[in-house]
């Protein structure tokens, strides 16, 4: 399965799924289905400091939808973002943790409710805390693009990352999750943080696509895959918020490249103006599809699937029938 030294957490949680674990779904998607605003460069992370206890409840809702996998509600939380909003260096660290809390004492509410039950078709859900590009923190798109511009280089985006990433891990998750990465450089920071930080837990990096082929940056995945390749601390690779039309090829295509896991949680196929900061009409994935593909996914070797930007705990449900009826 190409899992590294230490894995075995994740390894067995794939075990115990019947050889694909099932990752939850758009997070800030069910928020605003709550009512929450969170138009804000914070976006669903404006709920840590807002309405904690909703984050809550929609990782309730996931876990009852069926995933396997909790991500954090952290992906746009950073704590230059946090300061900005003139937060204290102590009150962003603390929110940052506070993600990782949330998660975790919702999965172990619903474990103690469930896990017992004679029959239950459940897992005991790991958390991953959720790390988002530097482009996600910018709020500008530019996690579609990888145009950070010539002033970002390697050691800006590892100063960036990496106050997050020590709190994240500390706070206790079970895993991490690199999202959205939209380049090789980022991708090669992520990966020497990891080295340099001594990180313990196992990590995924997901990157997106706009093409179906390669990274926003026009960058081959060949390029970003042989950096991660190299990394023993790098336990899955994949993608994540890319149509689901594109899921399939890339599958494919990183299964010929790695060895590693392979992690899938596309979007429902609209498209996000990160401009005009909202989604536009386009053809999109409807649930019975989103159980259609997680099958064909699954057959062609991806380990990990879910849903991300406007996917709801119903399209986690069908991946999970799909995935459970099938194992």
């Amino acid at each position: 399965m190409g899992f590294g030294k230490g894995t075995s957490l994740l390894e067995d949680l794939i075990d115990k799924a019947g050889g694909c674990a099932v990752i939850d779904g758009g997070f800030a998607t069910q928020l605003e289905a709550h009512g929450a605003s969170i138009n804000n460069p914070l976006w669903s992370a404006l709920c840590l400091i807002k309405d904690p206890d909703l984050i809550k409840q929609v990782h309730l809702e996931y876990l009852e939808a069926g995933a396997d996998v909790l991500v954090t509600s952290s992906y746009q939380a950073t704590i230059p973002g946090f300061l900005s909003w003139g937060l204290s260096l102590e009150e962003a660290e603390s929110l940052l943790e506070k993600s990782v809390k949330l998660a975790v004492e919702a999965r172990d509410k619903f474990w103690d409710a469930v896990g017992s039950v004679p029959g239950n078709s459940y897992n005991r859900a790991l958390v991953a805390a959720s790390i988002g590009s530097y482009g996600a923190y910018l709020a500008d798109g530019s996690e579609y693009s990888g145009c950070y511009g010539p002033e970002v280089n390697l050691d800006k985006l590892k100063d960036f990352h990496r106050q997050r990433l020590q709190v994240l891990v500390k706070a206790g998750p079970d895993l991490l999750a690199f999202e959205t990465i939209p380049n090789k450089l980022e991708a090669q920071a992520c990966v020497e943080l990891l080295e340099e930080e001594n990180i313990q837990i196992p990590s995924w990096i997901c990157f997106s696509s706009v093409d179906g082929e390669n990274a926003p940056s026009g960058e081959s995945f060949k390029e970003c895959l042989d950096i991660l390749n190299k990394s023993m601390k790098v336990n899955a690779v994949g993608i994540n918020c890319a149509p689901p039309h594109f899921i399939e090829s890339l599958v494919c295509k990183f299964k010929e490249m790695t060895s590693k896991a392979i992690v899938v949680y596309p979007n429902s196929g609209e498209i996000w103006d990160g401009q005009a900061k909202k989604w536009l009409p386009s053809k999109c994935f409807g649930d019975d599809k989103f159980e259609l593909f997680a099958a064909r996914w699954r057959d062609l070797g991806a380990k990990l699937i879910g849903g991300c930007c406007r996917t709801t705990p119903a399209t986690v449900g069908a991946i999970s029938k799909a995935l459970k009826e099938r194992s």
